[in-house]
């Protein structure tokens, strides 16, 4: 799911998002609350008629914005208590306003509260945050069933699982959650600057214990190789802002690994970023060409870059797809990985 955190994955159209082959996207409770406001999105239709996208939307919980703006805000029992990065001014969030924020929002998939813990986190805190997601996701569970829809079409409420980097508190927050019944579970607080080899054992844990009829959704992940190497772990959906955030920045991935398509030697470079992607980018334009529109400053260049991106990000996953229904995903995995890695 590529990231549109104030309604727009930034740079493209939805238009040409859909010609990536992107089906659906993930929107920013948090920052959409703030501007431009749940009653106004209400008011507009939800946010697909107000951001033009026609496909499904998943919008998050702001449970990310609790961990990484953790200077603004105070957390209890009840929800969390914060200031707004726009104005300062002072909100607070409780699981059932996060649950109303998004039901008026329209997201098709909708997260509750939820509460990571930075790397390293103290058992301590890990239990009090284990804790504290649990209730909410009771909470959030019970009012969701409770109110109606403001839209004319049902929305589908996932689980979070925390913990933490300790894998009896993952365990116990898969076990307490998965008893509360929701459609799909999400794993969260991972890739918050933890070892890779700690991401992936708990990740791996994690998909492990959870049912394998519903589906596996691994929060704010990642780099090309994470996606599938956590593929091969059971996870079945992810959101990042990778592929857009490097974009704007000059970098590509191909299938031989990441290019900074901005750098000099690629000066008097004819060929595509990757000759095997057949995206817009790859028919139409060279590698000399884009890195001239980054030196010239022209908002082409993030553009073709982050279309370029996204394209393989939802190239790649289509390949995994299709190496699963014919049963050789460990030998395509081998392959993709022997390529990358050059």
């Amino acid at each position: 799911m590529p990231v549109g955190t104030q309604g727009s994955v930034k740079t493209l159209t939805p238009e040409e998002l859909a010609c990536t082959g992107t089906t659906i996207i993930l929107n920013n409770t948090y920052h959409l609350y703030l501007r431009p406001g749940p009653d106004l999105l209400l008011s507009a239709g939800g946010t697909h008629k107000f951001c033009g996208w026609k496909g499904p939307i998943l919008t998050d919980s702001g449970g990310y914005q609790v961990f990484s703006l953790a200077d603004l805000n105070t957390v209890s029992g009840d929800g969390v208590e914060f200031q707004s990065h726009l104005d300062g001014s002072t909100h607070f969030f409780t699981p059932e306003k996060i649950i109303d924020i998004q039901k008026k929002m329209g997201g098709d998939i909708i997260m509750p509260l939820d509460m990571p813990v930075p790397y390293p986190a103290g058992k301590m805190d890990a239990q009090k945050a284990n804790r504290m997601t649990i209730n909410w996701a009771k909470k959030s569970l019970k009012i969701f069933k409770e109110t109606p829809d403001y839209h004319n079409y049902s929305q589908t409420l996932l689980g979070i699982i925390q913990g933490g980097f300790f894998p009896d508190l993952r365990r116990l927050a898969v076990e307490e959650t998965v008893e509360l019944g929701f459609p799909g579970y999400a794993v969260g607080g991972l890739s918050v600057g933890e070892p890779k080899e700690i991401m992936y054992e708990l990740t791996g844990l994690s998909a492990a214990l959870l049912p394998e009829d519903k589906p596996r959704y691994l929060m704010g992940v990642g780099k090309p190789e994470d996606l599938v190497e956590c593929i091969a772990l059971g996870i079945d959906m992810f959101d990042c802002v990778l592929p857009t955030r490097v974009g704007r920045n000059g970098w590509v991935y191909t299938e031989y690994g990441r290019l900074v398509v901005k750098n000099a030697e690629f000066k008097d470079d004819f060929t595509p970023i990757d000759e095997s992607c057949g995206c817009y980018t790859c028919r139409n334009f060279s590698r000399a060409y884009i890195r001239h529109l980054f030196n010239a400053g022209e908002m082409l260049g993030p553009r073709l870059a982050s279309l370029h991106n996204i394209t393989f990000y939802q190239k790649l996953m289509n390949e995994a797809r299709n190496a699963i229904k014919n049963n050789c995903f460990g030998q395509w995995k081998a392959n993709f990985l022997r390529h990358y890695n050059t």
